[in-house]
């Protein structure tokens, strides 16, 4: 039987694939971080604000490594999924993992984040307070750290929400995660004028881990268990667990001018083609 469900999950359409990463039950930041790291001390508010609960930041150890870690936190029902607002973080949460991101710096301590959000919130007073600065300030600030900064995108990768902690100088993804400027239904809507289209918008976007590493767009795609990671939280746990130290050794070896220049060179070759 296992077997089977193995061979099914090898053949999975685009837009199953986002429906997996939609998973209510799919394991949280928190969840991960309960599993992954120890000791995390969470850290609330951006300073400026209030505290935005769609993000949590603050420090853990990796293994005995101090270090920064945060991520998109969604809930498992109606209720929690309304109190972190879906994983749509506010310009105040941006501001948070800014905050902490400086922290990191002034200590040397590398960065992990885990991006799961279907995108920023785009409220009336998320626009009022600055949504869009937050994240243009946090890509710029994310460009010139001078510590190794490591990616995981673990359910949905949406838009400049997925940004806004995701320059990373390694980015990871899980197996059955995506990652897109947009929606599969959104994009249909634009540009088939038809919702009901997302299927074929998905196939055209390359909004999975396989295309997206072929494309250069991430670094390395990370087995979940059979029927995705909700089906197994610590061996999906474990399996990033490994990526982020796998990547993060070379990373602690390397300068401050070779960490801002390895992870600048990363995202300004994207787009680049050759016929």
């Amino acid at each position: 039987m296992k077997n089977k469900e193995s061979s099914d999950f090898n053949n999975l359409t685009p837009l199953q694939i986002v429906q997996i990463a939609r998973q209510i039950q799919r394991p949280t930041t928190l969840d991960y971080i309960n599993c992954i790291f120890t000791d995390f001390v969470e850290l609330h508010g951006d300073r400026n604000f209030g505290d935005d609960p769609a993000l949590v930041a603050g420090l853990a150890k990796l293994d005995g490594c101090s270090v920064a870690v945060m991520g998109h936190q969604k809930g498992k029902s109606t209720k929690e999924n309304l109190a972190r607002n879906f994983g749509m973080a506010n310009p105040e949460g941006y501001r948070k993992a800014l905050r902490i991101m400086r922290i990191a710096e002034r200590n040397h301590k590398p960065i992990i984040s885990l991006i799961d959000t279907p995108g920023a919130y785009c409220g009336i007073g998320a626009e009022e307070r600055g949504q869009a600065e937050a994240i243009a300030k946090n890509l710029r600030e994310m460009t010139e750290l001078t510590i190794p900064f490591v990616t995981v995108i673990t359910g949905e990768g949406g838009s400049g929400g997925a940004l806004g902690i995701g320059m990373g100088n390694r980015v990871l993804m899980l197996e059955y995660s995506i990652y897109s400027v947009i929606s599969p239904e959104g994009c249909a809507s634009i540009l088939f004028r038809d919702a009901k289209r997302a299927n074929d918008a998905a196939l055209a976007m390359k909004i999975t881990a396989p295309d997206l590493l072929k494309l250069g767009v991430i670094d390395e795609i990370i087995k979940e268990p059979p029927g995705g990671a909700h089906n197994d939280v610590q061996q999906s746990a474990s399996n990033i667990k490994s990526a982020i130290i796998k990547h993060l050794g070379p990373l602690l070896s390397l300068s401050q001018r070779e960490l801002i220049a390895d992870r600048y060179n990363k995202f300004r070759k994207m787009g680049f083609f050759s016929e």
